[in-house]
C-alpha cells in the first residue's frame, strides 16, 4: 500500500495551510484515485490500495490554492495569480510512502519529495 501525504504551510505568514482541495489523478487512465482537502493543520495522509497503482504510469496531485488565499483576512483582489500548484510524479514502489511538503505563498511556491520508508 502506497501513502500520499502532504504538508502545506503558508509561506506568507508561517501558518498551516489547511482546508486546500487535493485531487490525484493517473494521467494515463484519466482517472481520479482521490480527491479530498487538507486537515485544519494542512496535512494529507491517502493510502492507495496495490491494485490502484501502475508502476508505469505518471500522477499528477493538484493542490487547487485559489480557494484558500480567497479566505485569508489579508486577501487583496489580483494580488494571487497561482490558482493551483501540480506535482507530476511515478510511483515505480506500490509499498512506499510519496511525501511532498509544499511551502506556499501567493504567488510562489516550494515543494520537493520527501523520501518515506
Amino acid at each position: 500500500m502506497a501513502i500520499i501525504s502532504s504538508h502545506t504551510l503558508n509561506g506568507s505568514d508561517g501558518t498551516h495551510a489547511g482546508g486546500i482541495l487535493v485531487n490525484l489523478k493517473n494521467l494515463n487512465t484519466n482517472e481520479y484515485l482521490f480527491k479530498t482537502s487538507m486537515d485544519n493543520g494542512g496535512r494529507l495522509n491517502e493510502m492507495l490500495s496495490n491494485e490502484s497503482i501502475d508502476e508505469n504510469a505518471n500522477y499528477e496531485l493538484t493542490f487547487l490554492t485559489n480557494d484558500y488565499w480567497k479566505k485569508q483576512k489579508n486577501f487583496k483582489e489580483n494580488i494571487n495569480i497561482v490558482d493551483e500548484i501540480v506535482i507530476r510524479f511515478k510511483m515505480p514502489n506500490k509499498n512506499k510512502k510519496y511525501h511532498f511538503p509544499i511551502i506556499l505563498s501567493h504567488n510562489s511556491y516550494s515543494t520537493w519529495w520527501s523520501q518515506g520508508e
